[in-house]
Protein backbone atom coordinates (compact mmCIF):
# COMPACT_ATOMS: atom_id res chain seq x y z
CA UNK A 1 0.00 0.00 0.00
CA UNK A 2 1.07 3.26 -0.67
CA UNK A 3 1.22 5.22 2.98
CA UNK A 4 1.24 8.64 1.76
CA UNK A 5 -2.50 7.66 1.65
CA UNK A 6 -4.26 10.20 3.73
CA UNK A 7 -8.33 9.16 3.20
CA UNK A 8 -9.83 6.08 2.28
CA UNK A 9 -11.23 7.48 -0.79
CA UNK A 10 -7.65 7.15 -2.42
CA UNK A 11 -8.85 3.43 -2.56
CA UNK A 12 -11.21 4.45 -5.17
CA UNK A 13 -8.63 6.75 -6.92
CA UNK A 14 -6.38 4.15 -7.30
CA UNK A 15 -9.13 2.18 -8.65
CA UNK A 16 -9.93 4.49 -11.13
CA UNK A 17 -7.13 4.62 -12.76
CA UNK A 18 -5.96 0.64 -12.61
CA UNK A 19 -9.56 -0.61 -13.68
CA UNK A 20 -11.57 2.31 -15.09
CA UNK A 21 -14.56 0.62 -16.76
CA UNK A 22 -14.58 -2.76 -14.92
CA UNK A 23 -17.72 -3.11 -12.91
CA UNK A 24 -17.39 -2.56 -9.32
CA UNK A 25 -20.59 -2.36 -7.54
CA UNK A 26 -23.90 -4.37 -9.04
CA UNK A 27 -27.92 -3.66 -7.05
CA UNK A 28 -31.19 -4.52 -8.18
CA UNK A 29 -31.20 -1.27 -10.55
CA UNK A 30 -27.95 -1.51 -12.47
CA UNK A 31 -24.27 -0.94 -12.14
CA UNK A 32 -21.19 1.01 -11.98
CA UNK A 33 -17.78 1.12 -13.14
CA UNK A 34 -14.85 2.31 -11.24
CA UNK A 35 -14.19 5.23 -13.38
CA UNK A 36 -18.16 6.25 -13.16
CA UNK A 37 -17.94 5.80 -9.27
CA UNK A 38 -14.97 8.10 -8.39
CA UNK A 39 -16.96 10.58 -11.37
CA UNK A 40 -20.06 11.07 -9.78
CA UNK A 41 -18.14 11.05 -6.63
CA UNK A 42 -16.52 13.60 -6.80
CA UNK A 43 -19.35 15.41 -8.29
CA UNK A 44 -21.05 15.34 -5.01
CA UNK A 45 -18.24 16.45 -3.15
CA UNK A 46 -17.52 19.31 -5.37
CA UNK A 47 -21.42 20.22 -4.37
CA UNK A 48 -21.00 19.40 -1.31
CA UNK A 49 -17.68 21.78 -1.03
CA UNK A 50 -19.88 24.41 -2.67
CA UNK A 51 -23.09 24.19 -0.40
CA UNK A 52 -22.02 23.56 3.11
CA UNK A 53 -19.40 23.70 5.22
CA UNK A 54 -16.98 20.62 5.14
CA UNK A 55 -13.88 19.31 7.17
CA UNK A 56 -13.11 17.23 9.71
CA UNK A 57 -15.39 18.20 12.36
CA UNK A 58 -18.47 18.46 10.08
CA UNK A 59 -20.42 15.17 9.08
CA UNK A 60 -22.28 14.50 6.75
CA UNK A 61 -25.55 11.76 7.19
CA UNK A 62 -26.26 9.77 4.06
CA UNK A 63 -29.86 8.66 4.22
CA UNK A 64 -30.67 6.72 1.23
CA UNK A 65 -31.86 3.15 0.16
CA UNK A 66 -29.08 0.47 0.58
CA UNK A 67 -27.59 0.93 -3.25
CA UNK A 68 -24.69 2.45 -5.21
CA UNK A 69 -26.16 5.84 -4.78
CA UNK A 70 -25.33 5.51 -1.13
CA UNK A 71 -21.99 4.16 -1.93
CA UNK A 72 -21.41 7.40 -4.62
CA UNK A 73 -22.58 9.29 -1.64
CA UNK A 74 -19.73 8.09 1.17
CA UNK A 75 -17.22 8.65 -1.39
CA UNK A 76 -18.96 12.31 -2.31
CA UNK A 77 -18.43 13.17 1.69
CA UNK A 78 -14.67 12.17 1.64
CA UNK A 79 -13.96 13.72 -1.53
CA UNK A 80 -14.96 16.82 0.20
CA UNK A 81 -12.84 15.91 3.40
CA UNK A 82 -15.99 15.46 5.42
CA UNK A 83 -16.53 11.83 7.48
CA UNK A 84 -19.95 10.10 5.92
CA UNK A 85 -22.16 8.34 8.47
CA UNK A 86 -24.52 5.68 6.86
CA UNK A 87 -27.84 5.50 8.25
CA UNK A 88 -30.52 2.76 8.57
CA UNK A 89 -33.63 4.02 5.64
CA UNK A 90 -36.31 2.55 8.36
CA UNK A 91 -34.70 4.32 11.13
CA UNK A 92 -37.24 5.28 13.60
CA UNK A 93 -37.90 9.33 13.74
CA UNK A 94 -37.33 9.44 17.16
CA UNK A 95 -33.99 7.71 17.34
CA UNK A 96 -32.87 9.65 14.21
CA UNK A 97 -33.89 12.70 15.91
CA UNK A 98 -31.59 11.39 18.78
CA UNK A 99 -28.78 10.58 16.27
CA UNK A 100 -28.94 13.97 14.61
CA UNK A 101 -28.81 15.81 18.01
CA UNK A 102 -25.95 14.46 18.60
CA UNK A 103 -23.94 14.23 15.52
CA UNK A 104 -24.85 17.82 14.72
CA UNK A 105 -24.39 17.35 11.24
CA UNK A 106 -23.30 19.77 8.44
CA UNK A 107 -25.88 18.01 5.65
CA UNK A 108 -27.76 15.14 4.96
CA UNK A 109 -28.23 13.44 1.92
CA UNK A 110 -31.50 11.64 0.98
CA UNK A 111 -34.01 11.43 -1.69
CA UNK A 112 -37.72 12.80 -1.52
CA UNK A 113 -38.94 10.47 0.15
CA UNK A 114 -36.53 10.48 2.65
CA UNK A 115 -36.81 14.03 3.07
CA UNK A 116 -40.64 13.86 3.61
CA UNK A 117 -39.99 11.13 6.22
CA UNK A 118 -37.52 13.90 7.97
CA UNK A 119 -40.06 16.98 7.28
CA UNK A 120 -41.57 16.55 10.74
CA UNK A 121 -38.70 16.13 12.95
CA UNK A 122 -37.52 20.06 11.56
CA UNK A 123 -34.14 19.67 11.99
CA UNK A 124 -31.54 22.47 11.74
CA UNK A 125 -29.01 21.30 9.35
CA UNK A 126 -29.02 21.14 5.32
CA UNK A 127 -31.15 18.31 3.55
CA UNK A 128 -29.71 17.68 0.48
CA UNK A 129 -31.39 16.11 -2.49
CA UNK A 130 -28.83 13.40 -3.95
CA UNK A 131 -30.43 13.23 -7.55
CA UNK A 132 -29.47 16.71 -8.05
CA UNK A 133 -26.20 16.82 -6.38
CA UNK A 134 -25.14 13.99 -8.28
CA UNK A 135 -26.08 16.35 -11.48
CA UNK A 136 -24.20 19.21 -10.24
CA UNK A 137 -20.73 20.82 -11.37
CA UNK A 138 -17.60 18.99 -11.07
CA UNK A 139 -14.81 21.03 -9.61
CA UNK A 140 -11.22 18.86 -9.78
CA UNK A 141 -9.50 21.42 -8.44
CA UNK A 142 -11.68 22.12 -5.14
CA UNK A 143 -11.64 18.46 -4.73
CA UNK A 144 -7.70 17.83 -5.17
CA UNK A 145 -7.29 21.19 -2.10
CA UNK A 146 -9.73 19.20 0.45
CA UNK A 147 -8.21 15.99 -0.18
CA UNK A 148 -4.98 17.53 0.30
CA UNK A 149 -6.43 18.44 3.88
CA UNK A 150 -6.98 15.26 5.05
CA UNK A 151 -4.64 13.71 7.57
CA UNK A 152 -5.13 9.90 8.09
CA UNK A 153 -5.92 9.91 11.75
CA UNK A 154 -9.25 12.69 10.52
CA UNK A 155 -12.59 10.67 10.78
CA UNK A 156 -13.44 8.61 7.40
CA UNK A 157 -17.01 7.73 8.96
CA UNK A 158 -19.02 7.30 12.09
CA UNK A 159 -21.58 4.39 12.46
CA UNK A 160 -23.85 4.41 15.30
CA UNK A 161 -24.58 1.86 17.46
CA UNK A 162 -27.04 1.06 20.62
CA UNK A 163 -26.52 3.06 23.68
CA UNK A 164 -26.80 1.78 27.23
CA UNK A 165 -28.77 4.96 28.16
CA UNK A 166 -31.15 4.72 25.29
CA UNK A 167 -28.73 7.53 23.26
CA UNK A 168 -26.83 6.46 20.38
CA UNK A 169 -23.12 6.15 20.17
CA UNK A 170 -21.11 7.43 17.00
CA UNK A 171 -18.20 4.74 16.84
CA UNK A 172 -15.85 7.36 15.11
CA UNK A 173 -13.18 5.54 12.79
CA UNK A 174 -10.57 7.22 11.10
CA UNK A 175 -9.05 6.52 7.63
CA UNK A 176 -5.60 4.85 8.85
CA UNK A 177 -8.05 2.47 10.72
CA UNK A 178 -9.72 1.68 7.36
CA UNK A 179 -6.47 1.72 4.91
CA UNK A 180 -4.73 -0.91 6.96
CA UNK A 181 -7.65 -3.33 7.85
CA UNK A 182 -8.47 -3.62 4.21
CA UNK A 183 -4.68 -4.14 3.80
CA UNK A 184 -4.26 -6.85 6.15
CA UNK A 185 -7.94 -8.69 4.76
CA UNK A 186 -6.30 -8.67 1.18
CA UNK A 187 -2.97 -9.97 2.40
CA UNK A 188 -4.69 -12.47 4.65
CA UNK A 189 -7.51 -13.99 2.12
CA UNK A 190 -7.69 -15.46 -1.63
CA UNK A 191 -9.46 -11.89 -2.96
CA UNK A 192 -8.61 -10.41 -6.21
CA UNK A 193 -9.62 -8.90 -9.30
CA UNK A 194 -11.82 -11.92 -10.25
CA UNK A 195 -13.61 -11.98 -7.24
CA UNK A 196 -17.24 -11.59 -6.92
CA UNK A 197 -18.71 -10.38 -3.65
CA UNK A 198 -21.62 -10.88 -2.21
CA UNK A 199 -22.95 -7.86 -0.01
CA UNK A 200 -25.30 -9.29 2.77
CA UNK A 201 -24.49 -6.11 5.09
CA UNK A 202 -26.52 -2.83 5.33
CA UNK A 203 -24.53 0.39 5.36
CA UNK A 204 -25.03 1.04 8.91
CA UNK A 205 -23.52 -2.12 9.80
CA UNK A 206 -19.74 -1.98 9.84
CA UNK A 207 -19.22 -5.74 7.72
CA UNK A 208 -20.34 -2.97 4.69
CA UNK A 209 -16.49 -1.45 4.75
CA UNK A 210 -15.23 -4.99 4.28
CA UNK A 211 -17.66 -4.83 0.96
CA UNK A 212 -17.10 -1.50 -0.18
CA UNK A 213 -13.16 -1.11 0.43
CA UNK A 214 -11.91 -4.61 -0.67
CA UNK A 215 -13.70 -4.31 -4.53
CA UNK A 216 -11.82 -0.98 -4.03
CA UNK A 217 -8.01 -2.45 -3.24
CA UNK A 218 -8.37 -5.74 -5.31
CA UNK A 219 -10.07 -4.77 -8.78
CA UNK A 220 -13.39 -7.13 -7.34
CA UNK A 221 -16.56 -6.59 -7.61
CA UNK A 222 -19.70 -6.48 -4.97
CA UNK A 223 -22.78 -7.68 -5.71
CA UNK A 224 -25.47 -5.49 -3.54
CA UNK A 225 -28.25 -8.80 -2.46
CA UNK A 226 -31.58 -7.42 -2.96
CA UNK A 227 -32.48 -8.17 0.85
CA UNK A 228 -35.60 -9.22 -0.21
CA UNK A 229 -33.72 -12.29 -1.13
CA UNK A 230 -32.44 -13.26 2.33
CA UNK A 231 -35.97 -13.99 2.81
CA UNK A 232 -36.15 -16.70 0.49
CA UNK A 233 -33.29 -19.17 0.94
CA UNK A 234 -33.79 -21.10 -2.30
CA UNK A 235 -34.08 -17.36 -4.72
CA UNK A 236 -31.15 -16.48 -3.04
CA UNK A 237 -29.22 -19.54 -4.10
CA UNK A 238 -30.10 -19.23 -7.36
CA UNK A 239 -29.15 -15.72 -7.34
CA UNK A 240 -25.74 -16.68 -5.93
CA UNK A 241 -25.27 -19.29 -8.62
CA UNK A 242 -25.85 -16.61 -11.21
CA UNK A 243 -23.99 -13.90 -10.29
CA UNK A 244 -21.32 -16.64 -9.78
CA UNK A 245 -20.44 -15.12 -6.12
CA UNK A 246 -17.28 -16.16 -5.18
CA UNK A 247 -16.90 -14.16 -1.57
CA UNK A 248 -19.19 -13.62 1.22
CA UNK A 249 -19.12 -11.92 4.54
CA UNK A 250 -22.25 -12.62 6.29
CA UNK A 251 -23.87 -12.32 10.21
CA UNK A 252 -24.06 -15.64 11.27
CA UNK A 253 -27.98 -15.80 11.66
CA UNK A 254 -28.17 -15.36 7.79
CA UNK A 255 -26.36 -18.46 7.18
CA UNK A 256 -28.41 -19.89 9.80
CA UNK A 257 -31.23 -19.25 7.70
CA UNK A 258 -29.96 -21.02 4.96
CA UNK A 259 -28.52 -23.77 6.44
CA UNK A 260 -32.30 -24.12 8.00
CA UNK A 261 -33.90 -23.89 4.53
CA UNK A 262 -32.26 -27.24 3.29
CA UNK A 263 -31.02 -25.33 0.21
CA UNK A 264 -27.51 -25.61 0.30
CA UNK A 265 -27.89 -28.96 -2.20
CA UNK A 266 -27.94 -26.69 -4.91
CA UNK A 267 -24.72 -26.22 -6.84
CA UNK A 268 -22.54 -22.78 -5.86
CA UNK A 269 -19.08 -23.99 -7.52
CA UNK A 270 -17.90 -20.61 -7.70
CA UNK A 271 -18.41 -20.01 -3.72
CA UNK A 272 -14.55 -20.11 -2.45
CA UNK A 273 -14.01 -17.99 0.92
CA UNK A 274 -17.13 -17.82 3.74
CA UNK A 275 -16.29 -15.11 6.69
CA UNK A 276 -18.82 -14.63 9.40
CA UNK A 277 -18.90 -12.01 12.06
CA UNK A 278 -21.55 -10.59 14.43
CA UNK A 279 -22.87 -12.98 16.35
CA UNK A 280 -21.48 -16.46 17.71
CA UNK A 281 -22.46 -19.11 14.71
CA UNK A 282 -23.71 -22.19 16.05
CA UNK A 283 -21.59 -25.41 14.91
CA UNK A 284 -24.78 -27.29 13.91
CA UNK A 285 -25.21 -25.06 11.25
CA UNK A 286 -22.12 -24.58 10.36
CA UNK A 287 -21.15 -28.04 9.62
CA UNK A 288 -24.06 -27.86 7.07
CA UNK A 289 -22.44 -25.04 5.21
CA UNK A 290 -19.35 -27.66 5.40
CA UNK A 291 -20.91 -30.75 4.51
CA UNK A 292 -22.12 -29.30 1.47
CA UNK A 293 -19.25 -26.47 0.58
CA UNK A 294 -16.10 -28.66 1.75
CA UNK A 295 -14.36 -26.82 -0.79
CA UNK A 296 -14.38 -23.25 0.73
CA UNK A 297 -12.72 -21.53 3.33
CA UNK A 298 -14.73 -20.47 6.46
CA UNK A 299 -13.24 -17.96 8.90
CA UNK A 300 -14.90 -16.98 11.82
CA UNK A 301 -14.15 -13.30 12.20
CA UNK A 302 -14.53 -11.25 15.69
CA UNK A 303 -14.54 -7.90 16.35
CA UNK A 304 -16.50 -4.94 17.63
CA UNK A 305 -17.66 -1.38 15.63
CA UNK A 306 -14.85 -0.05 17.55
CA UNK A 307 -12.22 -1.77 15.76
CA UNK A 308 -12.64 -1.20 12.42
CA UNK A 309 -15.36 -4.34 12.44
CA UNK A 310 -12.79 -6.75 12.88
CA UNK A 311 -9.93 -8.01 15.73
CA UNK A 312 -9.55 -11.40 15.54
CA UNK A 313 -10.14 -14.31 13.24
CA UNK A 314 -9.96 -18.06 12.88
CA UNK A 315 -9.90 -20.12 9.81
CA UNK A 316 -12.32 -23.22 10.82
CA UNK A 317 -9.61 -26.34 10.07
CA UNK A 318 -11.74 -28.96 11.04
CA UNK A 319 -15.20 -30.07 12.08
CA UNK A 320 -16.57 -29.01 15.52
CA UNK A 321 -18.62 -30.98 17.76
CA UNK A 322 -22.11 -29.23 19.06
CA UNK A 323 -20.62 -28.91 22.16
CA UNK A 324 -17.36 -27.69 21.42
CA UNK A 325 -16.37 -23.94 21.36
CA UNK A 326 -15.50 -22.22 18.01
CA UNK A 327 -12.48 -20.12 18.41
CA UNK A 328 -12.09 -16.39 17.73
CA UNK A 329 -8.91 -16.54 17.15
CA UNK A 330 -5.58 -14.56 16.83
CA UNK A 331 -5.36 -10.64 16.33
CA UNK A 332 -5.78 -9.10 13.04
CA UNK A 333 -1.95 -7.92 12.05
CA UNK A 334 -1.49 -4.14 13.50
CA UNK A 335 -4.29 -4.76 16.36
CA UNK A 336 -3.08 -5.87 19.42
CA UNK A 337 -4.97 -8.62 22.19
CA UNK A 338 -5.02 -8.29 25.98
CA UNK A 339 -6.83 -10.31 27.96
CA UNK A 340 -7.20 -8.73 31.63
CA UNK A 341 -8.71 -10.09 35.15
CA UNK A 342 -10.38 -7.69 37.63
CA UNK A 343 -7.03 -6.28 39.11
CA UNK A 344 -5.84 -5.29 35.38
CA UNK A 345 -3.86 -7.83 35.55
CA UNK A 346 -2.37 -10.12 32.26
CA UNK A 347 -4.30 -13.04 32.61
CA UNK A 348 -2.51 -16.34 31.82
CA UNK A 349 -3.24 -19.13 29.30
CA UNK A 350 -6.90 -20.54 30.26
CA UNK A 351 -7.49 -17.79 32.74
CA UNK A 352 -11.13 -15.85 32.10
CA UNK A 353 -10.87 -12.01 31.85
CA UNK A 354 -11.79 -9.07 29.81
CA UNK A 355 -10.94 -9.02 26.08
CA UNK A 356 -9.06 -5.34 25.71
CA UNK A 357 -7.62 -4.30 21.91
CA UNK A 358 -5.64 -2.00 20.41
CA UNK A 359 -3.58 -0.78 17.41
CA UNK A 360 -4.45 0.84 14.55
CA UNK A 361 -7.75 -0.07 13.87
CA UNK A 362 -9.54 1.29 16.98
CA UNK A 363 -11.71 3.93 17.06
CA UNK A 364 -10.93 7.97 17.96
CA UNK A 365 -13.72 7.54 20.01
CA UNK A 366 -17.67 8.07 20.30
CA UNK A 367 -18.54 11.42 18.78
CA UNK A 368 -19.47 14.41 20.83
CA UNK A 369 -19.74 12.08 24.16
CA UNK A 370 -16.50 12.40 26.12
CA UNK A 371 -17.50 10.70 28.88
CA UNK A 372 -18.52 7.52 27.39
CA UNK A 373 -15.24 7.66 25.10
CA UNK A 374 -13.20 8.05 28.27
CA UNK A 375 -14.73 5.04 29.85
CA UNK A 376 -14.25 2.28 26.93
CA UNK A 377 -11.04 3.84 26.00
CA UNK A 378 -8.35 4.12 28.45
CA UNK A 379 -4.37 4.05 28.96
CA UNK A 380 -3.05 0.32 28.81
CA UNK A 381 -2.69 -0.81 33.04
CA UNK A 382 0.25 -2.77 32.04
CA UNK A 383 1.70 0.13 30.25
CA UNK A 384 2.99 3.01 32.55
CA UNK A 385 5.75 4.18 30.21
CA UNK A 386 3.87 5.95 27.61
CA UNK A 387 0.21 6.61 25.92
CA UNK A 388 -1.39 3.46 24.86
CA UNK A 389 -4.53 3.72 24.96
CA UNK A 390 -6.91 0.59 24.44
CA UNK A 391 -10.50 -0.36 24.10
CA UNK A 392 -12.29 -2.28 26.35
CA UNK A 393 -14.70 -4.87 24.65
CA UNK A 394 -16.78 -5.76 27.52
CA UNK A 395 -16.44 -9.31 26.35
CA UNK A 396 -15.02 -12.36 28.17
CA UNK A 397 -12.29 -14.67 26.78
CA UNK A 398 -9.30 -17.13 27.61
CA UNK A 399 -6.38 -17.98 25.57
CA UNK A 400 -5.97 -21.83 25.00
CA UNK A 401 -2.90 -23.64 24.91
CA UNK A 402 -2.96 -23.27 21.22
CA UNK A 403 -2.73 -19.51 21.17
CA UNK A 404 -6.11 -19.17 20.18
CA UNK A 405 -8.98 -16.82 21.99
CA UNK A 406 -12.19 -18.51 23.06
CA UNK A 407 -14.92 -16.21 23.50
CA UNK A 408 -17.13 -16.91 26.67
CA UNK A 409 -20.14 -14.18 26.52
CA UNK A 410 -20.52 -10.64 27.40
CA UNK A 411 -19.89 -9.22 30.98
CA UNK A 412 -22.79 -8.00 31.12
CA UNK A 413 -24.86 -11.49 29.79
CA UNK A 414 -22.56 -12.94 32.58
CA UNK A 415 -25.21 -13.32 35.70
CA UNK A 416 -25.24 -14.64 38.83
CA UNK A 417 -27.90 -16.79 40.28
CA UNK A 418 -28.70 -18.72 43.46
CA UNK A 419 -24.57 -17.92 44.02
CA UNK A 420 -23.85 -19.79 40.50
CA UNK A 421 -22.31 -17.48 38.19
CA UNK A 422 -23.77 -18.94 34.47
CA UNK A 423 -23.19 -17.48 31.32
CA UNK A 424 -25.98 -17.03 29.24
CA UNK A 425 -24.45 -18.20 26.19
CA UNK A 426 -23.27 -21.17 27.15
CA UNK A 427 -26.54 -22.20 27.78
CA UNK A 428 -27.48 -20.79 24.10
CA UNK A 429 -24.81 -23.24 22.59
CA UNK A 430 -26.40 -26.27 24.40
CA UNK A 431 -30.19 -25.47 23.39
CA UNK A 432 -29.19 -24.60 20.15
CA UNK A 433 -27.32 -28.27 19.62
CA UNK A 434 -30.93 -30.40 20.55
CA UNK A 435 -32.96 -31.54 17.71
CA UNK A 436 -35.41 -29.66 15.38
CA UNK A 437 -33.76 -26.00 17.49
CA UNK A 438 -32.95 -23.28 14.47
CA UNK A 439 -31.59 -20.98 17.19
CA UNK A 440 -31.77 -19.87 20.75
CA UNK A 441 -31.64 -16.66 23.11
CA UNK A 442 -31.36 -16.69 27.37
CA UNK A 443 -32.51 -13.43 28.48
CA UNK A 444 -32.20 -12.81 32.40
CA UNK A 445 -35.16 -11.51 34.24
CA UNK A 446 -33.30 -9.89 36.97
CA UNK A 447 -37.01 -8.70 38.55
CA UNK A 448 -38.01 -12.32 39.04
CA UNK A 449 -34.33 -13.65 39.65
CA UNK A 450 -35.21 -16.47 36.28
CA UNK A 451 -33.55 -17.15 32.91
CA UNK A 452 -35.88 -16.62 29.63
CA UNK A 453 -35.00 -19.19 27.05
CA UNK A 454 -36.45 -18.90 23.62
CA UNK A 455 -36.40 -20.82 21.04
CA UNK A 456 -36.57 -20.38 16.96
CA UNK A 457 -38.06 -23.62 15.57
CA UNK A 458 -40.88 -25.16 13.25
CA UNK A 459 -41.82 -27.71 15.51
CA UNK A 460 -43.86 -28.43 18.59
CA UNK A 461 -41.87 -28.16 21.92
CA UNK A 462 -42.94 -29.76 25.35
CA UNK A 463 -41.27 -27.51 28.05
CA UNK A 464 -40.86 -30.06 30.12
CA UNK A 465 -39.02 -32.75 27.81
CA UNK A 466 -37.05 -30.10 26.28
CA UNK A 467 -35.74 -29.05 30.02
CA UNK A 468 -35.21 -32.83 30.76
CA UNK A 469 -32.99 -32.80 27.99
CA UNK A 470 -31.15 -29.42 28.37
CA UNK A 471 -29.93 -30.89 31.78
CA UNK A 472 -28.01 -33.78 29.76
CA UNK A 473 -25.81 -30.60 28.42
CA UNK A 474 -25.70 -27.87 31.08
CA UNK A 475 -25.93 -28.18 35.20
CA UNK A 476 -29.57 -28.27 36.87
CA UNK A 477 -29.00 -24.17 38.31
CA UNK A 478 -28.86 -23.10 34.03
CA UNK A 479 -32.49 -24.42 33.04
CA UNK A 480 -34.41 -21.81 32.48
CA UNK A 481 -37.35 -21.46 33.74
CA UNK A 482 -39.65 -20.14 31.10
CA UNK A 483 -39.18 -21.42 27.40
CA UNK A 484 -40.79 -19.50 24.87
CA UNK A 485 -41.25 -20.66 21.80
CA UNK A 486 -41.86 -18.77 17.71
CA UNK A 487 -41.24 -19.56 14.35
CA UNK A 488 -38.59 -16.72 13.62
CA UNK A 489 -36.87 -14.35 15.85
CA UNK A 490 -37.54 -11.20 15.24
CA UNK A 491 -33.37 -9.74 13.90
CA UNK A 492 -32.04 -6.05 14.32
CA UNK A 493 -31.69 -4.04 10.27
CA UNK A 494 -27.97 -5.68 10.98
CA UNK A 495 -29.48 -9.32 10.95
CA UNK A 496 -28.46 -9.64 14.15
CA UNK A 497 -31.19 -11.05 16.66
CA UNK A 498 -33.72 -8.53 18.67
CA UNK A 499 -32.71 -8.94 21.94
CA UNK A 500 -33.77 -5.54 23.12
CA UNK A 501 -37.34 -5.98 21.09
CA UNK A 502 -37.60 -9.65 23.12
CA UNK A 503 -36.76 -8.38 26.53
CA UNK A 504 -39.77 -5.54 26.01
CA UNK A 505 -41.76 -8.21 24.47
CA UNK A 506 -41.32 -10.83 26.57
CA UNK A 507 -39.65 -9.37 29.93
CA UNK A 508 -40.42 -5.94 30.65
CA UNK A 509 -44.08 -5.50 30.49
Amino acid sequence: MNYLMQSAVCLLEQAAERFKNKIVFEDKDGAISFEDLRTKSRIVGSELLEKVETGRKCPVIVYLPKSINSIISFMGSLYSASPYVPIDYAIPMARMEKTVENLRPTAIITDSEGKEKLAPLNLDTTILIFDELVNGQLNDEAVDMALDSVCDLDPAYIMYTSGSTGVPKGVTISNRAVLDYIEWIVETFPIDGNSVIGMQSAFHFDNSVFDMYTAFYTGAKTMIIPEILFMYPEKLMDYMAESRISVIFWVPTVMISVANGGVLEKPLPDLKLILFAGEVMPNTQLNIWRKYLPDCMYVNMYGPTEATDIATYYVVDREYENHETLPIGKVCANMRALILNDEDKQCKVGEQGELCISGTGIALGYWNAPEITAKAFVQNPLNTKYHDRIYRTGDLVYENEEGNIIFIGRKDSQIKLRGNRIELGDLESAAAAIENVDSACALFDADKQEIVLFIETAAEIVARKFKMELKKYVPAYMVPARIVTMEKFPHTPSGKIDRVGLRKEYIVK
